[in-house]
């Protein structure tokens, strides 16, 4: 069975080996709150597609995986990710870079590696590209 998450034992937290905080600025991002963040991504993808495109899925599919890219290299989140308050850092120190931001949106347009999270709530799309979602 896939489990969203994974609760941290007694005295642990999501990212507290990563030297992030339990609570507030910089603590790990909530499962709600990123499945918020990905629905409004989606819901805008499929707006412009149905805007320029008569709503055609494989276009909002290609508009959401372009916004993410974008705007992760851009402004370190996707608009979900910066209305709700987060933000993708990579797990080393410095900029993202571009292939973080690929290699991320590539695996959660297959939606199945968001879905399988370790103890730090980190999805295997997160895991793979060496970051972290965070909050602001």
């Amino acid at each position: 069975m896939v489990s969203p998450q994974i609760s941290a034992p007694p005295g642990d937290w999501p990212g507290k080996h990563f030297g992030l905080p339990q609570t507030g600025q910089r603590s790990i991002a909530r499962f709600g709150r990123r499945l918020a963040a990905v629905a409004i991504d989606i819901a805008l993808g499929a707006l412009i597609s149905y805007a320029f495109f008569e709503y055609d899925r494989w276009a909002s599919l290609a508009i959401f995986v372009v916004m993410q890219i974008v705007f992760i290299v851009l402004v370190s989140g996707s608009i979900g990710h910066l209305l709700l308050g987060m933000r993708v850092v990579p797990l080393k120190a410095g900029w993202i870079g571009i292939w973080r931001p690929i290699v991320r949106t590539m695996l959660l347009a297959l939606l199945v590696p968001a879905l399988i999270a370790d103890r730090d709530r980190r999805g295997i799309h997160d895991r793979l590209a060496g970051t972290v979602l965070v909050r602001r």
